[in-house]
């Protein structure tokens, strides 16, 4: 049903590249930190068509295209990063130790280029643009957008979102059902003993010696605990204790974050974390707190839409590629525990540079390749939905 939409479609996106482009260097020129990005939201909202823009997540919005009725929503992400620049761009960041180094930026242009298209031509079913607020940090604006309602008041039906990919050649669009990126939840454990004076440890409880024990111990979480095909990561990132070299203090601190491909295994690493830090400290003399923040949920594509979607890349010229997961997370994820969705990865480099670098910076040419893997994904679900 969608696919006599799509040769008008994609030429009408084409067309519109150039301002695209344009607008690509406007955004990464003023780069806007997590929870700070109005700035970034209304130089958007000016360049996409002319409508009533509902403001969500404080510096967020959600743009209709298109008449009433059930509607398919494409995300892109308004935040930048702080980092300093290096990528020598005519167009570099003007704002010192802020950058668009995660392609936020080209996402953005990319949904502009495909939402002006869509109002020009027409479509199988109304467009969503959704210019979410802090993908970067917490608390996520992916999940403030689904509580809000909003999505359910618009009648969405699906939501379609594309992320450059440093890590696939371009030309290459990872389209992967299932999990793709893993959930994300940071902990920290505060083990408590009783401080006293390094010359005489026996009259002490040292929160250190038993905060070591429990790092180690909680490597076998992993190796020894999880099934060697799933898909697992535990991280003990920081360390702290005390202040002076003869003094054992009373408390010790670890943080790190829990990584998981698979609901099951995510639940399982919350409940077996509290326990060995428990039990370890206990063998010490000492008692060991466990809290954990709860981040992204897995983020797991809809198998329907993905495969509805893979041929239609073909068509567009884009080569559906080789399945892409990695323990990386992504708040998009919020998206896909509430409504049938799917992220697309976009090969940029083939390996040459990475996210999050200083010198990040995916060609212009690839906000075509952003663009046209949106516009597979907005019809395979605009036709599940009509």
């Amino acid at each position: 049903m969608t696919g006599h939409h799509l040769p008008a479609l994609a030429a009408a996106l084409d067309e519109e590249l150039p301002a695209a482009a344009a607008l690509r260097h406007r955004i990464h020129a003023r780069p806007c930190l997590s929870g700070a990005e109005a700035p970034t939201r209304d130089l958007v909202l000016a360049a996409l068509p002319a409508g009533s823009a509902t403001k969500v997540a404080d510096t967020g919005a959600v743009l209709r295209i298109g008449g009433p009725g059930p509607a398919v929503a494409v995300r892109a992400e308004l935040d930048a990063l702080a980092v300093q620049e290096k990528t020598g761009a005519a167009w570099t960041s003007e704002h010192p130790g802020l950058m668009h180094a995660c392609g936020h930026d080209v996402h953005l242009a990319a949904l502009t280029a495909l939402a002006r298209a869509v109002d020009r031509t027409g479509g199988p079913a109304p467009l969503l643009a959704v210019l979410q607020p802090r993908e970067e940090t917490y608390p996520s604006g992916a999940r403030d957008i689904v509580e809000d309602g909003i999505l359910d008041r618009e009648q969405c039906r699906a939501v379609i979102g594309a992320h450059v990919q440093p890590l696939l050649p371009p030309g290459t669009v990872a389209c992967t059902p299932g999990g793709v990126n893993a959930s994300a939840d940071e902990f920290t454990i505060t083990v408590r003993g009783h401080s006293g004076h390094a010359a005489y440890p026996h009259l002490t409880r040292d929160p250190v010696v038993a905060l070591a024990h429990i790092v180690v111990a909680l490597q076998s979480l992993v190796s020894r605990g999880t099934d060697p095909m799933s898909h697992v990561v535990l991280t003990v990132s920081t360390l702290a204790a005390g202040t002076a070299a003869n003094v054992i203090p009373g408390t010790a601190e670890a943080r790190g974050t829990l990584r998981a491909l698979g609901t099951d295994d995510r639940e399982m690493l919350h409940t077996r974390l509290a326990e060995v830090a428990g039990l370890v400290a206990q063998t010490h003399g000492c008692t060991a707190q466990v809290d954990i923040i709860r981040g992204e949920p897995v983020l797991d594509n809809d198998p329907a839409l993905t495969a509805a979607t893979r041929p239609l890349l073909g068509t567009l010229g884009l080569s559906a590629g080789d399945d892409l997961r990695s323990a990386g997370s992504d708040d998009f994820s919020f998206f896909c525990a509430h409504l049938p969705s799917l992220m697309l990865f976009v090969g940029t480099h083939g390996g040459t540079e990475q996210l999050h670098s200083p010198t990040f910076l995916p060609p212009d040419e690839r906000i075509r390749d952003v663009a046209h893997a949106m516009l597979a994904g907005y019809l395979a679900a605009a036709e599940q939905i009509t």
